[in-house]
């Protein structure tokens, strides 16, 4: 996967092709758990008020599905609902900012302690990743 990050005149902009979805990421074809968690993870080091735009339109199936992992997450709850009013409209949900991304989409979350327990990968980032993305491949929910 190739990311691009930009700035120009103080906006900050990156371009996630297949790799981050709003309230997702992408499939490990060619990749691992662990080099997906480590991309998540220099994501989410980016400057907060970066915009993320990805590839697809994927934002209400994925939080969808994340609803059904942190079903206790008001910010998924309040996101899924502006995404289905955009869609409804025909208006885009992407881009995002980091800075909201952080709070609701539970792959660039693999380090949240609650995540890690409702998965039961205590301490284990890259675990939470790779059983996030089995889940979601298969449609499993908790």
């Amino acid at each position: 996967h190739v990311l691009y990050y930009v700035i120009k005149d103080n906006g900050k902009a990156l371009f996630t092709g297949d790799t981050l979805f709003i309230g997702g990421c992408g499939y490990f074809f060619e990749g691992t758990a662990a080099q997906m968690y480590a991309a998540m993870s220099k994501i989410a080091g980016l400057p907060k008020d970066t915009y993320l735009y990805c590839g697809h339109e994927y934002t209400v199936s994925n939080l969808e599905w994340s609803q059904h992992i942190e079903k206790n997450n008001t910010a998924i709850t309040t996101k899924l609902a502006w995404a289905k009013q955009q869609r409804e409209k025909g208006i885009p949900t992407v881009p995002a900012k980091l800075e909201e991304e952080l709070q609701y989409n539970v792959f660039i979350r693999c380090d949240e302690p609650n995540v890690q327990q409702l998965l039961k990968t205590v301490d284990d980032s890259t675990g939470t990743m790779k059983k996030l993305r089995e889940m979601k491949n298969q449609k499993m929910r908790l």
